[in-house]
């Protein structure tokens, strides 16, 4: 976002002042010192960009999106897992399920997500009744316009994401100021209620907010901030939240009432985005991570990147650990935190290219170039990777931890699945579910997106469920490793599933025995369920590449009985999958009880009012 951080410290500021005068003036008794208040502050367009700034702040740093949020409150689903380590009271216990509302890292990412709705409701507040925005120039009410949907679209995200972790909450719509007077210790209200509230917003921010090319004719660049499509594509996944599963008070996974209403609204916001014109995919999946995330790249131009969070200043209060908690290691700096299970490994086809850039089967040596492989229970995550980084790259001698990647929230081939996927649910398949689903894959392929193709097409005919579970499939592929996973499964009632039949399917290729196919989605490639997968793998010793090319044996046949000159030999399937994995892989996990977090202690003892969740 490159406008929106240029001034987030005095953004900070306005909204701190803002909060202090009015959030507590009924409580202090000595004459301001300054005279700058609301009414300064969304007086015109670059003020109120600069309060806005504050808002979008939120999304990132070590409490957001720039590692908690994103990396420590997202695995241990069906394609990855958390650190290794003892139990801790931490992220190791957060990732197993073994939480507990004393855990560490709990109460400060749910304090910065309502601190972000309390910042986005003093701007939803505000910025109507500046004089701007009713008569200020065409120009300037429709910028005025486009911040008052960019805060509404901010607190949906805010807001879903809590709900998502945590469930019912108190409804927190307007400013703490007014909230106080009437409400000092909210109850809780309804999951449903709350969403109902963040679609109708969200279908005002839609007609607030320009699409990505009509910028330009309100004065504004084309840059990382909310457009059109990125409304759309949120209100179209709160939908589908809303027409999921989720765990109830009671302790029951139930969906709400209703549930093809809402994918309904999922299926006309994704179709308006396609039909728009304003997004598409990028042509080549590896260089949108590796030239386009990884190279810190501003211009999108395939505008692909629908919804991204920007990071920079190396700290911890806005910018990311993208790379350096996760991904490879480089000259044993990075704490390689996230493990990609071997069964996700498999689920891929062999000629599926997404493959080799959502997993990284390496570490970086001391040079920052040369490749030493690891075996299938070190598996890092590869879409933020270090070796990877550019515009800047950081030194392998540099122990930077900060690396200022962007966090993606939605990408158009995620609005092609969610289409697909609630199609399907309304209809069964039709031939547009088809083409939307089949373009991710033609992506993932190497072939042309456009064209019908026999390598990578899904055949029509298959019945609704059948469907189902490719989309089900379809959606790990292509989002592996960007925090959606754990949450789609609980949204369909299959985390359960997906965990205790990846549990055996490890235990399995533990003991050299043929994955068995899934049963809440669709299969591995034929290949993949054998019991001659390699319990070694040889690789090219000084290797510089990071794809199948650093290999000199297959994934699939036995490895060689003597190894090849030129290569290193490394255990890449044992019985240590079960010690290494196994053992600590959701092993807290409990039906009814782990879809949900607890409440962080403080928030509890903050509001007598809020009821803690089932099971803690």
């Amino acid at each position: 976002m490159k406008t929106i951080k240029l001034n987030t410290a005095f953004s900070l500021s306005l909204l701190s002042i803002i909060l202090l005068f009015t959030g507590c003036e009924k409580y202090l008794d000595q004459q301001p010192i300054t005279e700058i208040g609301p009414k300064m502050v969304f007086s015109d367009v670059p003020n109120t960009q600069k309060a806005l700034a504050g808002v979008y702040s939120r999304l990132m740093g070590d409490q957001g999106y720039g590692i908690r949020l994103s990396l420590y409150y997202t695995v241990d689903n069906d394609e990855t897992m958390g650190p290794s380590g003892n139990a801790d009271n931490d992220r190791r216990d957060m990732a197993r399920y073994a939480l507990t509302p004393g855990n560490a890292q709990l109460n400060r990412p749910f304090q910065q997500l309502f601190q972000g709705i309390e910042y986005a409701n003093i701007c939803i507040a505000n910025i109507p009744k500046s004089d701007m925005y009713s008569n200020g120039t065409s120009q300037q009410k429709a910028q005025m316009r486009r911040m008052l949907g960019e805060a509404l679209t901010l607190r949906a995200q805010f807001y879903s994401e809590a709900i998502r972790i945590w469930g019912d909450l108190p409804a927190h719509f307007n400013q703490a100021s007014e909230q106080a007077t009437t409400d000092q210790f909210p109850r809780q209200t309804d999951r449903d209620s709350l969403y109902d509230v963040l679609l109708n917003d969200l279908a005002f921010a839609s007609e607030l907010v320009p699409w990505k090319n009509e910028l330009p004719t309100i004065g504004d660049q084309i840059d990382e901030r909310i457009t059109k499509g990125a409304v759309k594509g949120l209100r179209a996944r709160i939908a589908l939240f809303r027409g999921g599963y989720s765990l109830r008070n009671d302790g029951v996974m139930r969906r709400g009432a209703n549930h093809l209403f809402y994918y309904q609204i999922a299926k006309d916001e994704c179709n308006d985005i396609i039909q728009s014109g304003q997004h598409n995919l990028n042509p080549s999946f590896r260089s949108l991570w590796k030239d386009q995330v990884c190279g810190h790249a501003v211009a999108d131009p395939d505008g692909e990147l629908m919804f991204q969070a920007s990071a920079y200043g190396s700290a911890a209060v806005q910018d990311s650990k993208l790379g350096y908690y996760n991904g490879p290691s480089m000259n044993g700096y990075g704490n390689k935190s996230i493990n990609v299970l071997p069964t996700y490994f498999y689920l891929f086809d062999s000629m599926d290219l997404r493959r080799d850039v959502t997993i990284a089967p390496y570490n970086v040596q001391a040079d920052g170039i040369t490749k030493t492989c690891v075996g299938g229970t070190a598996l890092n995550d590869g879409k933020f990777r270090r070796d990877w980084i550019t515009g800047p790259s950081f030194g392998p001698t540099n122990a930077i931890q900060y690396f200022s990647l962007k966090w993606q929230f939605i990408r158009f081939s995620d609005v092609l699945l969610m289409y697909a996927e609630a199609d399907n649910e309304l209809n069964g398949p039709s031939s547009s579910a088809y083409e939307a689903l089949n373009k991710v894959r033609r992506r993932g392929y190497g072939v042309s997106i456009s064209a019908p193709s026999t390598l990578a097409d899904i055949p029509s005919g298959l019945s609704k469920d059948d469907f189902f579970k490719v989309v089900v499939r379809e959606r790990s592929l292509e989002l592996g490793g960007e925090g959606i996973r754990k949450f789609d499964l609980i949204r369909w009632n299959l985390l359960n599933a997906a965990i205790t039949e990846n549990r055996n399917n490890m235990i399995n290729m533990a003991q050299s025995f043929a994955l068995t196919n899934p049963s809440y989605m669709a299969p591995y490639p034929t290949y993949s369920i054998s019991t001659t997968l390699p319990t070694s793998m040889f690789y090219f010793t000084g290797t510089r590449a990071d794809d199948i090319t650093m290999w000199s044996n297959s994934f699939y046949y036995p490895g060689y009985s003597t190894t090849p000159a030129g290569t290193t030999k490394i255990t890449w399937v044992s019985t240590s999958v079960n010690t290494t994995l196994v053992s600590r892989y959701a092993s807290g996990f409990t039906t009814g009880k782990s879809e949900l977090f607890p409440f962080p202690q403080p928030a509890v003892d903050a509001n007598f009012n809020l009821k803690q969740n089932p099971g803690y």
